[in-house]
């Protein structure tokens, strides 16, 4: 058959099902293929090629030994460095946790292990996922590979580069403002956050708590879908998580109807500071909807304009609270400070943080640290909490007039590696479309709209939900993505000047 790595996990699948090929075979594949454009792309931090045939192998066993059998058995799986993987390296993309090795599986691991998906490795990302480039990694910054010298998005720009390389088929990602769905629009690849509460965080190392969510990073809707299925559901080990009978999401991607559909493209979602080429490829995609069938009307939330100076109040907030449990004491990298004959706790804690922490997030637990204390708590994390409330409601009146919002995912593509690493504003801004989501808890999709006029890279198509309505997010972008593809004659990664053998 055709080189499986260019098969979508549902095709791959299927190819299992049917005999045509096994996970070991699969898995070597993908393998091999990490060891011919990894070096390049960069969008691995550890690859357990051992493990993973061991798992493949096991799959294999399973398969012939028959009865009913997970769709996505056998099919191979990156993981993102921030999820807890037993017997496997987890640093979260910082120096303070080089060389940890947990002792337990995150939820969402157990959950793909079950479902025997051999986990090839773990993707790269900004350390403790503070970032939109993937350049604040400690280990370097991963590639995009429509343009080497181009990031792929971030904190989860691994993953992303992974799925968009051909090197792995389906990815796991965190989205805590963005995490996903940015890089899903940069690298020409599906991403979606689902309902806050609505797949696990147990196990996933936490930024800011009240934000952050797991989901899936694929190249096709129905694959996010089949992925959504195995990590999502009520986790009794993590409090936030809902206990509710979801539906099935791959089988709401592959009903895919839309027609009386009412979709609000929201008015602070777009215009000035989005590049032309992202809002012409947006304008069209809502047209094909029309075309399908769909109400198109505009809806206006009012407070998304303050959304980003809340995030970055709440975010830093609970990240200072979060990683004050990184001092050197229990695990992770330990740092003696020089000149102390006999050093304190406080002063290995002080060396080891300096040491293993790096810029951005020294940054940002400043940012937090204060945003905290005495004196200002009410003044700045009060008021943003409060802002949050209104960002909800903006939220829940736009759902009272349409069945989904849709936007830009990002308003730029991918722009060069060290554009705007000494700019952290400007960073920040590349979340603009996406944090409104994460400060409601409301699940969002991004998905590949085309390429900009200006300079051939991917575009991304948002669409958001409301609470508990995931399956609402597959059934419009299955429908859209068949328009887009059937317009493009064929996947957009298809098109990709640069993810030949190679690059």
């Amino acid at each position: 058959m055709s080189d499986v790595t260019r098969l979508s996990a549902a095709a791959l699948a299927s190819a299992l099902a049917d005999g045509d090929v096994t996970s070991l075979q699969a898995t070597q594949a993908h393998l091999d293929r990490i060891g011919a454009v990894d070096g390049a792309v960069h969008a691995f931090l550890h690859v357990d090629a051992d493990g993973a045939l061991a798992q493949a192998s096991a799959a294999d066993e399973r398969r012939a030994a028959g009865g009913e059998l997970p769709e996505l058995l056998g099919v191979p799986i990156a993981v993102k460095d921030i999820a807890t993987t037993k017997g496997l390296p987890t640093t979260a993309g910082s120096r303070i946790l080089e060389g940890w090795v947990p002792p337990y599986d995150a939820t969402v691991v157990a959950r793909v292990r079950a479902a025997g998906l051999p986990i090839l490795g773990k993707t790269n990302m900004d350390e403790f996922a503070m970032g939109s480039s993937t350049e604040h990694s400690a280990f370097g910054p991963s590639h995009n590979p429509w343009d080497l010298d181009r990031i792929p998005g971030g904190s989860g720009g691994g993953s992303s580069a992974a799925v968009s390389a051909f090197e792995a088929p389906l990815a796991i990602g965190t989205d805590t403002g963005g995490s996903i769905r940015q890089p899903g629009a940069v690298t020409g690849t599906v991403g979606v956050k689902p309902t806050y509460g609505g797949v696990s965080r147990y196990g996933l190392i936490a930024l800011a708590s009240s934000l952050d969510q797991a989901g899936p990073v694929t190249r096709t809707v129905l694959d996010a879908a089949l992925l959504h299925d195995v990590i999502g559901g009520h986790d009794p080990l993590d409090s936030t998580s809902i206990d509710t009978q979801w539906p099935s999401m791959a089988a709401a991607a592959r009903a895919g109807d839309i027609s009386r559909l009412r979709i609000g493209v929201v008015k602070e979602l777009g215009g000035e500071g989005y590049q032309t080429g992202v809002r012409t490829r947006f304008e069209e995609s809502v047209q094909l909807l029309v075309d399908a069938g769909a109400e198109v009307i505009e809806v206006s939330c009012p407070h998304f304009e303050l959304a980003l100076a809340t995030y970055y109040l709440i975010l830093p907030s609970e990240a200072s609270s979060n990683l004050a449990k990184f001092d050197a004491m229990r695990y992770g990298r330990r740092v003696a400070p020089d000149g102390v004959r006999d050093p304190s706790a406080e002063q290995v804690m002080a060396a080891s943080r300096k040491a293993g922490f790096g810029d951005e997030v020294k940054r940002r637990i400043i940012l937090g640290t204060f945003a905290l204390s005495s004196g200002y708590y009410d003044a700045y994390y009060g008021q943003a909490q409060k802002v949050r409330t209104l960002i909800s409601r903006d939220f829940a009146s736009a759902f009272e007039q349409a069945d989904v919002l849709v936007s830009p995912t990002a308003p730029t593509t991918a722009f060069r590696i060290g554009e705007k690493i000494d700019d952290p504003l400007a960073m920040y801004l590349n979340d603009i479309a996406t944090i409104p989501a994460n400060l409601a808890g409301v699940p969002g999709m991004s998905l590949p709209s085309g390429l900009a006029d200006e300079d051939g890279l991917p575009t991304g198509f948002q669409i958001l939900a409301p609470p508990l309505e995931d399956a609402r997010l597959y059934r419009v972008g299955a429908a859209l993505e068949a328009m887009l593809v059937d317009r493009w004659g064929g996947p957009l990664l298809d098109q990709a000047p640069r993810l030949e053998v190679g690059l």
